[in-house]
C-alpha cells in the first residue's frame, strides 16, 4: 500500500490533471490523503476574522480536507471517497484507489493535536503508520530539497512542524513529487 499526499497548491495551478492521471497507476494500493488548499486557507482566513481556538480551527480544516476529497473525487471517477480502514480495504479491493476523509479517524486519537501544527502532511504520515503503508510520496507544487529529511523539510517550512514526529519509527519509506514529476510518479506506482 502507498499512501499519496497531494496539496492542496497542487490545485491552485493548471497541473492537477496530470497528478491524476499519473495517480490513476495505483489503482489497487494507492490511499490519496487530500491537501486542504483554499478550502483550508478559507478556514485561516475566517479564524483570524472571528478570533476562535484552535481546536474548532483544526476541526474545519479536517473538513477543508474532506472538501478537496469530494472535489478529487468527482474529478476522477477511480477514487473512492473513504472515512476508515474498513472502507479503505475495500476499494483497493474493487481495484480503485481510495481518497480519505479525515475527519472522524483523525478526531477519534487523542494523541493528534488539534492545532495548525499538525497539518495534512502530518495526518497523511499518520495514515500511512496506521495502516501499515509501505511508502509515503508528499506531492507538492515546489521540488524537494536533497536528501529528503523529515527535519530539515520542517525546518524550511515545507512540512508542518509536527512532521518529523508522526514519521520518525513508522518504517514507511518517504518520497517527494513536485512539478514535472508527474511521469517518474505514475511509474513508481505502476511497479
Amino acid at each position: 500500500m502507498i499512501v499519496a499526499k497531494l496539496g492542496g497548491s497542487v490545485a491552485a495551478g493548471s497541473g492537477l490533471r496530470r497528478w491524476l492521471d499519473a495517480l490513476e497507476s495505483g489503482r489497487g494500493r494507492l490511499v490519496l490523503v487530500p491537501g486542504g488548499g483554499a478550502f483550508a486557507e478559507t478556514v485561516r482566513e475566517q479564524q483570524r476574522r472571528h478570533g476562535f481556538g484552535e481546536a474548532a480551527a483544526h476541526r474545519m480544516a479536517l473538513l477543508a480536507m474532506e472538501q478537496y476529497a469530494v472535489m478529487l473525487a468527482d474529478a476522477a471517477r477511480w477514487l473512492v471517497p473513504c472515512a476508515d480502514g474498513a472502507e479503505i480495504g475495500a476499494a483497493l479491493r474493487r481495484g480503485a484507489a481510495a481518497v480519505w476523509l479525515p475527519s472522524a479517524m483523525a478526531l477519534a486519537d487523542p494523541a493528534i493535536p488539534q492545532s495548525w501544527a499538525v497539518t495534512s502532511d502530518s495526518l497523511a504520515a499518520w495514515l500511512a503508520r496506521r495502516l501499515g503503508a509501505s511508502l509515503l510520496v508528499l506531492i507538492k507544487s515546489v521540488a524537494a530539497p536533497q536528501p529528503l529529511d523529515a527535519a530539515a523539510l520542517a525546518g524550511s517550512g515545507l512540512v508542518d512542524p509536527a512532521f518529523p514526529e508522526f514519521l520518525a519509527g513508522a518504517g514507511v519509506g518517504l518520497a517527494w513529487a513536485g512539478p514535472g514529476d508527474e511521469t517518474a510518479l505514475a511509474r513508481r506506482l505502476a511497479a
